[in-house]
């Protein structure tokens, strides 16, 4: 069965960076568009990155432009989440996703357990 595992969160202080991991088993990886979502509390899951198969396509949600990157290595089944400059307002739970190509959240049909980023100030 498919398996998405992000890791690589934590608690950060505001400028400072992260990078997020998603290792992907039971799937073809280069097969699939890869996504990045989060979710804070009391709020909807909404899209932060968007990766095409071969990785020479992005696309981010405004408020992350310029300060994160999404990128993947097929070879290692794994995409990443490098988030620079970071502000109170990117604590949430990160998610990576699978299973469609589209930047809506419920459309996707695999997702990893997520992991948690806090930024204090």
């Amino acid at each position: 069965q498919v398996q998405l595992v992000e890791s690589g969160g934590g608690l950060v202080q505001a400028g400072d960076s992260l990078r997020l991991s998603c290792a992907a088993s039971g799937m073809t990886f280069s097969s699939n568009v890869m996504g990045w979502f989060r979710q804070a509390p009391g709020k909807e899951r909404e899209f932060v990155a968007i990766i095409s198969r071969s990785g020479k396509s992005t696309s981010y949600t405004d408020s992350v432009k310029d300060r994160f990157t999404i990128s993947r290595d097929n070879a290692k089944n794994t995409v990443y989440l490098q988030m620079n400059s970071l502000k109170p307002e990117d604590t949430a739970v990160y998610y990576c996703a699978a299973g469609a190509v589209t930047t809506t959240a419920p459309l996707y049909d695999y997702w990893g357990q997520g992991t948690q980023v806090t930024v204090s100030s």
